[in-house]
């Protein structure tokens, strides 16, 4: 019985569900495609995907912070 409460528990934790948010206006730098950009954290770590295409980026909180200049209002944290 042990066994099966210990496979049904790695099966949850793999159904986590990661928070996705589109990123009004963006356009993906590879296919082109407008409002195809979702954000998220993935490990801690900020990722952009398209839905359109396979274009995928991710860079840490320190690469996030290095970018923003004083023509950022503000960093979102989602």
């Amino acid at each position: 019985m042990t066994t099966h409460l210990s496979s049904q528990v790695n099966h949850n934790v793999s159904k986590v569900r990661v928070k996705k948010r589109f990123v009004a206006g963006a356009k993906c730098p590879q296919c082109k495609a407008t409002d195809s950009i979702v954000l998220f954290k993935e490990h801690g770590v900020e990722t952009v995907e398209c839905v359109e295409c396979d274009y995928r980026d991710q860079q840490t909180e320190e690469q996030v912070a290095a970018k923003a200049t004083g023509d950022v209002i503000g960093v979102f944290k989602p």
